[in-house]
């Protein structure tokens, strides 16, 4: 069980969210005065971009944020319900989600207003959660070798942070090895999840009748702040469907 499934709702919210009005505009003026970019992800999902955020108009409870440099991605962001916000400044990983955004002219220029979020999660490297893989479809992780060569193995688990895999003795693996070229995909996603991986640890497992199995733990390296989210909606996903049975 992942840390995340032994906390109630009132101790996710309280380790892990900012809320109240005087909170979140501050914390949201911090990001628009240190410009901070954010990715908005909307069209559930399908479709983002990058964006700054500008400035807070408290006395309309308001965010501004910058456009995109697409007018049809502009486009379909002005019709969209669900806009959901993500960041790592200072290497803390931020999200929230908010309604529907309006076009507006903010000193001079194309912008966008959206009615401020109700709260705002933040969680440190060490608090995101790890979780077993199913068992009966594994996510299936490749790589390429520094030899060249191509290496497939199941996952047994995941986080944001990082991937466990099973592997036998024929993995050639060992701590300290960059994969510079990783991939996998996620369970009904069109797309699969690119990034770089080092090796942190091989750890043998004795079996039945003597066989042994390895266990390799990898750090991602250079994970896409979207490909996160993506991750974390996997996480959360299959969190629930095993509440959901036991």
């Amino acid at each position: 069980m992942s840390q995340l499934a032994q906390l109630s709702e009132a101790e996710i919210e309280e380790r892990f969210h900012i809320s109240g009005p005087t909170a979140i505009q501050f914390t949201l003026a911090g990001y628009a005065t240190h410009k901070e970019a954010f990715t908005v992800q909307f069209a559930e999902g399908k479709e983002h971009f990058l964006t700054t955020l500008l400035a807070v108009d408290e006395e309309n409870g308001r965010l501004i944020i910058d456009c995109s440099g697409s007018t049809d991605l502009n486009r379909n962001f002005a019709e969209s319900q669900r806009n959901v916000f993500i960041a790592r400044p200072g290497g803390i990983y931020v999200q929230f989600t908010c309604g529907p955004a309006k076009p507006i002219t903010f000193e001079k220029a194309p912008a966008f207003s959206l009615a401020l979020p109700k709260f705002i999660m933040r969680l440190q490297r060490r608090d995101f959660f790890r979780i077993e893989t199913p068992r009966a479809n594994p996510l299936q992780f490749h790589a390429r070798l520094p030899s060249d060569a191509l290496l497939t193995l199941p996952a047994h688990d995941i986080s944001v942070a990082g991937i466990g895999l099973s592997a036998g003795s024929d993995h050639a693996l060992s701590p300290g090895i960059t994969l510079g070229n990783c991939r996998f995909a996620l369970p009904e996603d069109e797309r699969d999840v690119f990034l770089k991986a080092v090796v942190r640890h091989v750890t043998p497992q004795e079996l039945r009748a003597g066989v042994t199995q390895w266990r390799i733990g990898l750090r991602f390296e250079g994970l896409p702040i979207a490909d996160e989210y993506r991750l974390q909606r996997y996480i959360a996903q299959v969190e629930h469907e095993r509440r959901e049975l036991s």
